[in-house]
């Protein structure tokens, strides 16, 4: 669980942190709700979280209100804006784009190391992908499907649709349909990018889009670490269905809802480790080792024998064989493994 093979990631998304009645609740707004395809008032919870593939663990989040005072429910309060509080109120007024390059700031100056951000189509942009590159870090995303969003592929500007209508697809049962190498411009910056077109599950003759920026991946690779993205989604889940998110809150500050936020991410934070204890089996301390020790020692021609001492045992203690056909059993026996290991061999 801990090899240096296993590709750590930040996982950026967020999910409606919802206040439905509440007038008066500081920052509130009208947003967008997603799965119910409706506003409603509340916050979009911005989440960026750290993942090894086997454990999620919330890193640091955005209450975000929105840009647009018309949308916002009730100002903020007056405060100074060089505090925390202050900054915090900034922030929340900000574009999505703009606080998903604070918080990857936040989480690399305290010591959170990975290898790539996945995120889906949501926050996939030629700008996004460029800004985030310029922090050293891969990006691994779900690109959007439409003709708004271009790339540089044979010296012209054309989307993703163009592209795969113009190539011949993968045929049988393989993992992606197409895979080409492009390019993503914005105020004159050139970003290499490739483009994985993948079979959608659940429509068999649509198509869905991974983009990345680290051009030394395989297709196979790309979609695995993808895979690795739905972590943050059993989060939101979790949060909302077995840690209230949102539902034991019911102050009127910003403040009160963002420590409401912080208090929660550690309620979960001692899941995840509760959870990766059960999981790694060298929490059992000594044991772990002393098993690990026997194993190796056992060898398999011993462990082989063994089980053909116990065989003779048995056959001799309860009289089924005499000792002449018992040896003739065992050599057949023995005969017959011979020849299916040298089977599998070829």
């Amino acid at each position: 669980m801990t090899s240096e093979k296993r590709k750590n990631v930040f996982i950026l998304d967020d999910t409606l942190y919802e206040r439905r009645n509440a007038k008066k609740v500081e920052l509130a707004a009208t947003v967008y709700d997603h799965a119910q395809h409706k506003f409603t008032r509340g916050f979009r919870l911005l989440t960026l979280g750290w993942s090894d593939g086997t454990t999620f663990l919330p890193v640091t989040s955005a209450l975000l209100s929105s840009e647009k005072r018309q949308n916002v429910v009730r100002s903020a309060d007056p405060v100074d804006g060089r505090t925390l509080a202050g900054k915090r109120r900034k922030q929340a007024q900000t574009k999505s784009p703009k606080v998903v390059l604070e918080l990857l700031d936040q989480a690399i100056a305290c010591g959170n190391q990975a290898d790539y951000v996945l995120f889906d189509s949501w926050f996939c942009s030629p700008s996004a992908l460029i800004d985030i590159s310029k922090k050293d870090l891969a990006v691994i995303a779900m690109a959007k499907k439409t003709s708004k969003v271009h790339y540089l592929y044979g010296g012209k500007a054309v989307s993703a649709k163009e592209i795969y209508q113009t190539h011949r697809k993968r045929r049988g049962r393989s993992r992606y349909l197409l895979s080409v190498g492009a390019a993503v411009q914005k105020d004159g910056e050139t970003l290499p990018v490739k483009l994985v077109f993948v079979r959608n599950r659940s429509k068999r003759k649509d198509y869905l889009i991974l983009v990345t920026t680290d051009l030394t991946l395989s297709e196979e690779e790309v979609i695995q670490i993808y895979g690795k993205r739905w972590a943050i989604e059993g989060f939101f889940k979790v949060s909302k269905s077995y840690l209230n998110l949102a539902k034991n809150n019911r102050e009127l500050s910003y403040d009160a809802a963002c420590a409401h936020v912080a208090i929660l991410f550690t309620q979960y934070l001692l899941l995840a480790v509760e959870q990766r204890q059960d999981a790694d089996p060298r929490t059992f301390g000594e044991l772990f080792f002393l098993c690990c020790d026997e194993l190796q020692d056992l060898t398999f021609a011993n462990a082989f024998l063994l089980i053909i001492q116990l065989f003779q045992k048995m056959v001799a203690e309860e009289n089924l064989l005499t000792a002449d056909q018992l040896e003739t059993f065992l050599a057949k026996f023995l005969e017959a493994c011979h020849f299916l290991t040298q089977k599998v061999k070829k």
